[in-house]
């Protein structure tokens, strides 16, 4: 399993000191509220990037990482090393406190 993504996996670069990705797919509800929650964090906290990764378009990642359900989060260092992981929609102040494990 992969514990480390860079941007040719991303599809997107990675933020200076930490990335916020999200895997979503199209009909998910929760997964609407979790974009603007991680973009409003990434928008307070300099250097933190915020990827939307579609699951149904990227299976081979989503097999890859075991992502079993969306949304489902993962934060990543500078580095791009998975720090912190979660399932279902999070809430502001637990996204900023993963990102404390982070930066």
């Amino acid at each position: 399993m992969t514990e480390v993504l860079g941007a040719a996996a991303l599809g997107a670069e990675l933020g200076e000191r930490a990335t916020l990705v999200q895997f979503s797919t199209a009909f998910c509800q929760p997964c609407r509220a979790t974009r603007r929650t991680l973009a409003e964090v990434a928008a307070m906290v300099e250097g933190v990037g915020h990827v939307e990764i579609d699951a149904e378009e990227r299976l081979d990642l989503v097999r890859e990482l075991g992502i079993v359900r969306t949304p489902t989060v993962l934060v990543l260092d500078a580095a791009g090393r998975i720090v912190r992981r979660a399932a279902g929609q999070p809430r502001r102040a637990d996204v900023i406190a993963a990102l404390g494990r982070a930066v």
